[in-house]
């Protein structure tokens, strides 16, 4: 009965928005940073037990889905190894909102620009790279062309918006001030595919494994590695839209009421918790757009990999 329980939720947690959602709302939870080795030892072990068959008497239901969570939000699924902690998806938002807030800083310079830009666009680099679809190796040159590349966009487009905004002359200061809050978003939007792209673009000339219905895999498929990337990117894409729209929109009209005109000093508490906020809202309905373990129908596949297996559809790791 357990057995039978688990697995019919594990599906639909794949199959629908909802569940998949509700997935990664365990997944991003930022108490799993605390687990000690001990614990995760101890939960990969329940897991194999279930997994081959020799659950001892008096695991719940509970206590396997604690485990999987716990596994699910420490170790990667192509390495079986340990996610370095800041680079975690229950890390981004504890590790990136302080970079969150420091994008938002009203009266930016282009230094400060260019700082706070190359900070945000280092976390994503590392976080696309340790949650890659890692079934082939990624050499270190690769690693550092794909940073190099992903930070010079983010900069270039991030600097290059400002200078255009305090070259408008026509714009009043305080419509320029608004204007250049919203200026993170396109930057970091942009900066995120090439970040993306350039990250995992090992994955496109190399392919990415495909599995059958049995987890055995039939070959490797460039196809599916860039479904998997454009997937990834789209996400990366509504990932800053509230992140970097609303904070903006409320902190304007926060700023306008006499109780903060008078305290000035709570403004930039309220900015952070608002950051924080919209940041922990945003993450986990991104990543839960698509599958992490996506499908794909074998005729849409290279002709090689459709002649290896009777399987209608395979699976893949689309990586977060």
């Amino acid at each position: 009965m357990l057995t039978l329980c688990c697995e019919s939720c594990l599906r639909r947690a794949s199959t629908s928005f909802l569940g998949r959602l509700r997935h990664f709302i365990d997944i991003i939870d930022p108490s799993t940073l605390f687990v000690s080795e001990q614990k995760l030892k101890e939960c990969i072990k329940v897991l194999d037990d279930y997994k081959h068959g020799t659950l001892p008497p008096g695991v719940s239901a509970d206590q396997l889905w604690e485990a999987q969570k716990i596994k699910q939000a420490i170790i990667h699924p192509d390495t079986g190894e340990k996610i370095f902690m800041p680079f975690r998806m229950s890390g981004y938002v504890p590790f990136g909102t302080p970079i969150v807030i420091g994008l938002l800083l009203p009266n930016q310079t282009v230094m400060s620009t260019i700082i706070w830009q190359w900070l945000n666009q280092s976390h994503n680099a590392c976080v696309n790279y340790a949650n890659r679809n890692a079934t082939k190796p990624t050499p270190a040159s690769k690693f550092l062309q794909g940073y190099v590349g992903a930070v010079t966009s983010a900069v270039s487009i991030a600097v290059g918006l400002n200078v255009l905004i305090q070259k408008a002359s026509k714009l009043s200061p305080s419509t320029r001030m608004i204007i250049q809050r919203f200026v993170p978003f396109p930057a970091v939007a942009s900066a995120n595919i090439c970040n993306v792209a350039l990250m995992r673009h090992n994955e496109l000339s190399e392919g990415i494994d495909v599995l059958d219905n049995n987890g055995t895999v039939v070959g490797s498929s460039k196809i599916a590695a860039r479904h998997a990337i454009m997937e990834t990117a789209f996400t990366r894409v509504v990932l800053p839209m509230p992140i970097f729209v609303l904070p903006p929109i409320i902190m304007s009209y926060l700023e306008r009421l006499r109780f903060l005109q008078r305290n000035r000093r709570l403004l930039l508490p309220i900015h952070s918790v608002v950051c924080l906020v919209t940041f922990g809202l945003s993450l986990p309905v991104a990543i839960s757009l698509f599958p992490q373990m996506s499908q794909i129908e074998v005729s849409r596949l290279e002709p090689e990999i459709a002649m290896a297996t009777d399987c209608r559809v395979l699976t893949y790791n689309k990586g977060l």
